[in-house]
């Protein structure tokens, strides 16, 4: 895992759309990073539905909330429209974010090894710096966790 007051690290990958998106374009913006594990998954889907209907309140902090798994362009497509997410998701086959920001970890499955992207959150402050890291993140509470901390920070 990547540190709390670690410079971010770049990166480019596609869209739902197949369009380009690089995260230093956000640079001036709060980002939510978050990686997770796989589309259409009963805990992803939790995750992703939690920040959907938080989505609203991070808008109104200018934050933009960005999740990232190894799953194509197509599946994430599927997956925004079935639950009509509003935030975007990048897709990262090769590994490239999920291994810079080291969540690409050996996972154990009823006694199976293998490796897997750890279910992990990084909040990203304006001038692109780790502020907060949130490992092993919670699917069901990982997004009021998030906001939690924000507002906090902001009070």
């Amino acid at each position: 895992m990547l540190k709390e007051g670690s410079f971010a690290v770049d990166f480019t990958l596609p869209d739902d759309k197949n369009q380009k998106v690089t995260l230093s374009d956000f640079k001036g913006k709060k980002i939510i990073l978050y990686f997770y594990p796989k589309d259409m998954t009963s805990g992803c889907t939790k995750q992703a539905c939690a920040f959907a209907q938080l989505y609203e309140q991070f808008k109104k902090l200018d934050i933009v909330v960005i999740g990232i798994s190894k799953d194509s362009v197509s599946s994430h497509q599927k997956f925004i429209e079935k639950y009509d997410l509003p935030f975007i998701l990048l897709s990262d086959p090769e590994l490239i974010a999920i291994q810079a920001y080291d969540v690409w970890k050996e996972k154990k499955l009823y006694g199976k090894v293998y490796m897997g992207t750890v279910r992990s959150t990084y909040i990203i402050d304006e001038s692109f710096h780790i502020e907060k890291v949130f490992e092993k993140a919670n699917p069901a509470n990982n997004a009021q966790d998030i906001l939690d901390y924000l507002n906090e920070q902001a009070a």
